[in-house]
């Protein structure tokens, strides 16, 4: 089909991208969540960071914070870019990735640290189901350690997982990083609305591209400061931004090629 989608804003035009800009709703009852949860304590630090707010896409994901005024915020707190070439379990891993902070309990003030709270609930059923195993006849050198390892898996796997899930994906926090990797994902995102419902392999390639460039750049910024990769960061925005021309010269073109097509086709211009 002849694609006829308003063409993406040039660069200089594009808008940043804004939290659930697509949703403002969503933002609206995250945010309402998130001062609902007020500030969360880390009791190994002792100190206080705010919560949160992730807005998920296809591509990772950005953490927003919650302004003291409660305007929506113009920069992310963290970008993280999924591989390109992720399956349907490193797809899963966003969502685990992004869930809500554990929430957590505090020992007595003389033990520092705290546990999670799943973990003290495990701990409550296994002492139940041990002792009710026990007492149907189940040894007790058995029960004891199955009674004893569950919370501590409950404890340290989640910690692990986090490990795995992260192997596929860059994250990237600072006021500098950010910035640049919000840019390009703007007109990354300019890119994929153009090519959605599109025949035009161009237009889909192009997003391909872009998709990689992201990822590219996240990998940079993982490993390296804003500064010190500089050129070679404004290589990966020209490339970007010379995608987002092309496809826009494209779908300006394309109204007049269907045009065009019709008037050819027309029964009163049989050719």
């Amino acid at each position: 089909m002849t694609d006829t989608r308003r063409a993406p804003q040039p660069y200089g035009q594009a808008q940043r991208l804004r939290p659930f800009a697509a949703t403002p709703g969503r933002w609206v009852a995250e945010q309402a969540r998130a001062l609902r949860a007020g500030l969360r304590e880390d009791t190994c630090t002792a100190k206080y960071q705010p919560v949160l707010v992730y807005e998920r896409t296809r591509w990772g994901w950005l953490a927003w914070t919650i302004p003291r005024d409660g305007s929506r915020p113009d920069l992310p707190h963290q970008i993280a870019v999924l591989t390109p070439s992720a399956t349907t379990a490193q797809r899963l891993a966003l969502r685990w990735l992004t869930r809500r902070p554990a929430r957590r309990i505090g020992l007595i003030p003389a033990i520092p640290g705290s546990l999670r709270l799943t973990a003290v609930a495990i701990a409550l059923l296994s002492l139940v189901a041990g002792l009710f195993a026990i007492a149907h006849g189940t040894p007790i050198g058995v029960a004891l350690p199955a009674m004893a390892l569950a919370p501590l898996l409950a404890e340290h796997l989640p910690a692990r997982w986090d490990v795995r899930a992260r192997e596929h994906v860059r994250t990237v926090e600072g006021a500098a990083a950010c910035r640049y990797l919000q840019r390009l994902a703007a007109v990354h995102t300019c890119l994929v609305q153009a090519a959605a419902g599109s025949d035009r392999y161009e237009l889909r390639r192009s997003a391909e591209i872009g998709r990689q460039l992201l990822w590219d750049a996240a990998d940079v910024l993982h490993t390296r400061d804003a500064p010190g990769a500089s050129c070679e960061l404004i290589a990966r925005e020209r490339l970007m931004l010379q995608l987002a021309r092309q496809a826009a010269q494209i779908l300006r073109q394309a109204p007049v090629q269907a045009g065009l097509e019709n008037a050819r086709n027309s029964p009163a211009n049989p050719g």
